[in-house]
């Protein structure tokens, strides 16, 4: 028997809520680590954004040890997202031969720039000595 009386008539102390913040910052955690590595997979472009020519034959790119020239509709080129003027893109190019003597070049050409501004591209290029050249395209879709 308890020594207290009252002790009987009182309720039993009620337990407070707790948020468990353990299990919320696990969530956290997990969907960084998600976003992190979805935005590390995405396959980036090296050049400027422009409307990329359609084909069939597409395949994905890879640009390691190589660099991106972008040829936009307006006729500028850009090296690697940098707008250049054509005396510099000329030098940039021959100092890319000389660092890298396996050097390649993507050439990242919008499809409304004139056929004549991305030859004269390709033919800098091989005046340059590089002979792996390739020219960036977009996934034509069957059904069209």
């Amino acid at each position: 028997m308890p020594d207290n009386p009252n002790d009987i008539l009182r309720e039993p102390p009620r337990k407070r809520a707790r948020i468990e913040i353990i299990p919320l910052i696990d969530v956290i955690f997990f969907l960084l680590a998600t976003f992190v590595l979805f935005t590390i997979s995405l396959n980036k472009s090296g050049g400027l954004a422009v409307a990329l020519p359609a084909a069939e034959t597409s395949k994905p790119r890879d640009d390691k040890g190589a660099v991106t020239i972008t040829v936009t509709a307006q006729g500028t080129v850009a090296w690697d997202k940098r707008p250049v003027a054509l005396d510099e893109f000329i030098a940039l190019l021959k100092a890319w031969k000389q660092s890298s003597p396996d050097a390649r070049v993507l050439i990242n050409g919008d499809e409304k720039a004139l056929f004549s501004q991305v030859r004269y591209v390709v033919d800098e290029v091989r005046k340059a000595g590089i002979t792996r050249i390739h020219i960036e395209t977009r996934l034509r879709s069957t059904d069209s």
